[in-house]
């Protein structure tokens, strides 16, 4: 049995809400500081600084592989009983755990890293014919006619690309002269397929269970409520119709509401994966999959489902 000294500097240190959280979670899996980071959403100081406090209560250790240092659970058994107990006071846990769930299928996703690894590469290098545009061009030829919402499409680049092989696109936008400025430019061109129509992301001007695609690109984050929007997407969808998000992964460049008139500074995927989850949506799964290289270093995130 532990000292009493010992014991009472225990309760004392894991009574912090944030360094509870942190045993509640090296509980389950060893985990970096990055991945606390991440799960928290706190600053890598606060985390070490909360990191050094638990280990030298000895209620965690770490282990170095390389650089990088991954943290354990040591504090006792009994200890963890009643700290879990009073768990429940805090409603973040219960979040914790998806997050914990995301953060380690990202850690395990080698081919995720792979190709992110080769998308970096793409376009360094000149190669006569390789182009991003080429293969967009080969990947929607082999789309499937289907008939697709772009919901939040502004003046409608996505709608027309896609009006090549869907059977009909119908290109949404609350905005009065991107609806006017996309139709004139589709009637130039002559894309038949493809309609405009004024409408709110909230309040889709379409009939319920018409579509196949509900695609968003960079629009969510200009919804008020962006789990209303996901919902309306769920409505006009045929069943097993599917829906494509492309947004921000959540960042803190503020300066985004002035210059894009953003709502919302991006999402983290277990918010896309709540959104979409909380809509009706299966099989639903969330990526990162284009990170800027030039600040302020925005990362897209692609969440998809199935209704």
């Amino acid at each position: 049995m532990r000292p009493m000294p010992s014991i009472l500097k225990s309760l004392r240190t894991a009574a912090d809400p944030y360094r509870l959280r942190i045993l509640l979670l090296v509980e389950r899996e060893e985990l970096s500081v990055a991945e606390i980071q991440e799960i928290l959403g706190k600053g890598q100081s606060q985390i070490s600084t909360w990191l050094a406090q638990l280990k030298q209560a000895g209620l965690v250790d770490d282990r170095r592989t390389g650089k990088n240092a991954f943290y354990r659970l040591t504090a006792p058994a009994e200890l963890m009983a009643l700290l879990r107990r009073g768990a429940g006071e805090i409603p973040e846990a219960a979040d914790d755990r998806e997050a914990l769930r995301l953060a380690l299928r990202n850690r395990r996703d080698k081919m995720r890293r792979y190709f992110d690894e080769l998308a970096g590469k793409f376009g360094r290098q000149y190669v006569p014919g390789r182009s991003w545009k080429g293969i967009a061009e080969a990947l929607l030829k082999l789309m499937p006619p289907m008939v697709i919402a772009d919901l939040g499409a502004g003046e409608g680049t996505i709608s027309q690309l896609m009006a090549q092989r869907a059977r009909r696109v119908i290109a949404v936008d609350n905005s009065e002269k991107m609806v006017e400025f996309g139709g004139e430019l589709a009637r130039k061109h002559g894309i038949g397929n493809l309609e405009y129509r004024l409408g709110d992301l909230e309040d889709v001007p379409i009939r319920t269970g018409t579509v196949d695609l509900a695609f968003l690109s960079q629009a969510l984050h200009h919804a008020v409520h962006p789990e209303r929007a996901v919902a309306e997407a769920w409505r006009v969808l045929k069943p097993g119709g599917r829906i494509a998000v492309l947004d921000l992964n959540r960042h803190e460049f503020e300066e985004a509401r002035e210059m894009y008139a953003d709502l919302w500074l991006g999402f983290t995927e277990l918010e896309m994966e709540r959104y979409l989850k909380g809509a009706g949506f299966r099989g639903v799964e969330t990526a990162v999959v284009h990170r800027e290289t030039e600040a302020p270093y925005f990362e897209t995130i692609l969440a998809t489902g199935e209704k």
